[in-house]
């Protein structure tokens, strides 16, 4: 791609940006390749900030990241902890484990653990974690002058600030465009050890920003007066999701290398969805940049998972689009998704792990990693022995006949 730079007189080659995925599990990873992730984040079962998300044994990381350089996607393994001292043992054999299964990187906030990892591995890449809290170009050449690949660039930072620093240091870096947003400053909050003695600077968030809180007065303990009009509480922290979908053509001028996708620990509908509205509209901006218009389908499709109110956080600079979500509102349908294509049979005939209870009646979306997702009538429902029955209950297998073939992997929703 080029861009003709108004200041300088001349064309500028800017590369087309990494799409980058989260990979909570196995299934999740499939997901991710399957609707066009260009990479994805994972992590093992220890020394990563998301120990609820299932992870990967060792054995699952070999055959992740086998599967991953199959489809030609790369794998960037989180060891993003602030490690204490009886860990740093721990620490040194992890690292040499990872430099055995060869990820294309590995992503680290801890000093130390960049220290270790240059000593330990050095032919593999170092991506700096957000959590280092890196919000200038000085910064950045430090981290570059001690053998780091790429920055995740702190998410307070506005899009004119990214873009001095990919002039300023011409290395790799990394942001957030889609996703939940800490509301503590680069995810730097006490609030879950304080109150439930999870630290979530290790992983073990408990969420309490998304919990409900009232006002008591000292001398009336047990009168709860609630900070906003709402029967279910206050929600001062509560923080907005990102989305970045209506902005890519800016996303992709400033030469980000990569834009990433927030949800280790979010399903794979939602992982789904947004892979694939960002992939579609990445791939066409590449195509003709000049020729690009934002298609309501893909906001549309992001509109489809359980998701706070959108907003585009600190790109650009406007105070009202990092205000905490005061009434808690949450959009989009939780339980319109049924479930997943595990196999595909002839005569327009499925394989459906279901999530959700369907009837033989209902008519269903399907998503496909191409083209708008179709729409179709449910022919014939029935179990793996060929009884025809007339719903497919939760955390069950049936076979479903479809009005067009589908595709292994395929996200399958109710429509109403």
């Amino acid at each position: 791609m080029r861009r003709f730079d108004s200041c300088r007189g001349y064309q500028i080659m800017i590369k087309k940006p990494e799409l980058l995925a989260p990979a909570g599990n196995f299934e999740k990873l499939e997901i991710a390749i399957h609707y066009g992730a260009d990479a994805v984040y994972l992590a093992g079962k220890d020394f990563s900030l998301r120990n609820f998300s299932g992870n990967f044994s060792d054995a699952e990381l070999v055959q992740a990241i086998e599967l991953a350089h199959k489809s030609n996607v790369k794998v960037y393994l989180a060891c993003n902890i602030y490690s204490r001292n009886p860990e740093q043992d721990q620490i040194k054999d992890f690292l040499k484990k990872v430099g055995k299964i060869r990820p294309d990187g590995v992503i680290i906030s801890d000093p130390g653990i960049v220290m270790l990892a240059r000593e330990l591995i050095p032919q593999i890449d170092i991506h700096l974690s957000t959590q280092a809290n890196t919000t200038n170009f000085n910064s950045v050449r430090f981290w570059k002058s001690i053998g780091v690949k790429r920055v995740n660039l702190a998410r307070e930072l506005s899009l004119e600030e990214i873009r001095e620093i990919i002039d300023q240091t011409g290395i790799e870096t990394e942001t957030f465009i889609h996703g939940a947003m800490c509301i503590s400053y680069s995810g730097r909050c006490l609030l879950s050890s304080f109150l439930s003695h999870r630290d979530s600077n290790r992983g073990l968030c408990s969420h309490p920003c998304r919990w409900k809180y009232s006002v008591v007065e000292e001398l009336r303990p047990h009168e709860f007066h609630p900070l906003a009009q709402d029967e279910r509480g206050s929600y001062i922290f509560n923080s907005k999701d990102l989305c970045m979908i209506e902005h890519i053509p800016e996303l992709v001028r400033a030469n980000i290398s990569s834009l990433k996708i927030e949800g280790r620990m979010k399903g794979i509908n939602y992982l789904a969805s947004v892979v694939k509205a960002y992939r579609s509209a990445l791939d066409a901006y590449a195509k003709d940049p000049q020729a690009y218009v934002l298609k309501e389908e893909w906001i549309k499709e992001l509109t489809q998972t359980f998701h706070r109110p959108f907003c585009t956080g600190f790109y650009f600079g406007d105070p009202g689009e990092v205000l905490p979500n005061y009434d808690n509102t949450h959009q989009g349908k939780i339980h319109s998704f049924i479930g997943k294509i595990l196999e595909t049979h002839e005569n327009r005939r499925c394989l459906v792990e279901i999530r959700n209870k369907i009837g033989v009646k209902d008519r269903v979306m399907i998503l496909s990693a191409k083209g708008p997702a179709r729409e179709s009538d449910i022919l014939s429902l029935t179990d793996s022995d060929m009884n025809p029955i007339d719903y497919g209950q939760p955390n069950t297998k049936a076979l479903m006949e479809l009005e067009h073939q589908f595709n292994a992997n395929d996200i399958i929703r109710k429509i109403g």
